[in-house]
């Protein structure tokens, strides 16, 4: 798999010095190949929005779809132009509002999580280290992909401007780490995905939808006690975005269990419907349905167990 990384990164790296005039020209052909021509997921963009606002006129949903995928088209050439942007000129893009709340929490010896959503470009948020004072270190929670080499691929992109990726599995080991070396620490969960059947515990009211939810960062920052902050990001223009951190709560254990996990989709749903164009509405996102759920599961003892014997994703 050494050698995929290596042939990616021959093609990538020499594509991703280009200006970004030229990766914009890119995004606007691939606009035009992805959505007129190959349709990619268009059925499931429509569907997702049609079902999402059901307020909204035919001609309307059509142009939050256009907009959808010339921004996502977007989205694919800046992550490529991650591998090779400089420092000052992505500070000059990707603008922090609020860095100054997240030092205070640091200064009080309290470390940070971070709420985000497939919104705007989560992939930028990544050069957060070159906006702090580096008295925490800054990491994100992901999914590895499973081709190595890709893999490896957007482990550099991420881990560019010194933020770590941590993946899922590890992420209380890491904790724990950082914790027993007395390093405090600032952790972005993208926890708006679709959960597996046996990770649902908890169903949401979130755009026109009864919603199953991941609530695995709610538990892990409730047990630790962080100072939580939603990340509500803006596009400005193209290439351009700010994103603002929005305190949520200094003291999680005071909460209800799940009430984080509330706050934070009716503020994901907040940023959508001020501009919808900018989440990742390909996602299948509301594929699993509590009638379903309700069909093929029971929860005993807090742990979802499947009522027929077999394997179940």
């Amino acid at each position: 798999m050494k050698i995929l990384y290596y042939l990616l990164m021959a093609v990538c790296y020499p594509i991703s010095l280009l200006p970004f005039w030229i990766h914009y020209l890119f995004a606007d052909l691939l606009y035009v190949l992805i959505y007129h021509v190959g349709r990619y997921r268009v059925k499931v963009v429509r569907k997702n929005l049609a079902s999402a606002f059901p307020e909204k006129q035919e001609a309307e949903l059509r142009a939050i779809e256009r907009d959808f995928y010339q921004w996502f088209c977007d989205y694919i050439v800046e992550g490529m132009k991650l591998l090779t942007i400089s420092k000052k000129n992505i500070k000059k893009r990707m603008v922090f509002k609020g860095v100054e709340r997240l030092e205070q929490c640091f200064e009080e010896g309290q470390s940070v999580g971070l709420y985000l959503g497939h919104y705007c470009n989560w992939e930028w948020i990544t050069s957060l280290p070159l906006s702090l004072t580096g008295r925490a270190q800054c990491a994100q929670i992901y999914h590895p992909i499973e081709n190595k080499g890709v893999d490896q691929l957007y482990l550099r992109l991420r881990q560019r401007m010194g933020s770590v990726c941590i993946p899922m599995a590890d992420t209380l080991r890491k904790i724990l780490e950082f914790k027993q070396a007395g390093q405090l620490f600032i952790i972005g969960y993208i926890s708006d995905q679709k959960p597996n059947w046996i990770n649902i515990h908890h169903w949401v009211d979130f755009l026109n939808h009864d919603t199953p939810v991941l609530t695995g960062a709610e538990r892990i920052m409730r047990k630790f006690n962080h100072a939580v902050f939603y990340v509500d990001e803006r596009r400005i223009r193209r290439g351009y975005y700010e994103a603002e951190f929005k305190l949520m709560t200094k003291e999680p254990q005071q909460l209800e269990e799940y009430q984080l996990t509330d706050i934070y989709y009716q503020m994901l749903e907040e940023n959508i419907r001020r501009a919808p164009a900018y989440w990742l509405w390909s996602h299948n996102r509301w594929s699993r349905t509590r009638e379903e759920f309700d069909r093929r599961f029971e929860v005993i003892n807090g742990k979802v167990v499947s009522k027929y014997t077999e394997f179940t994703e």
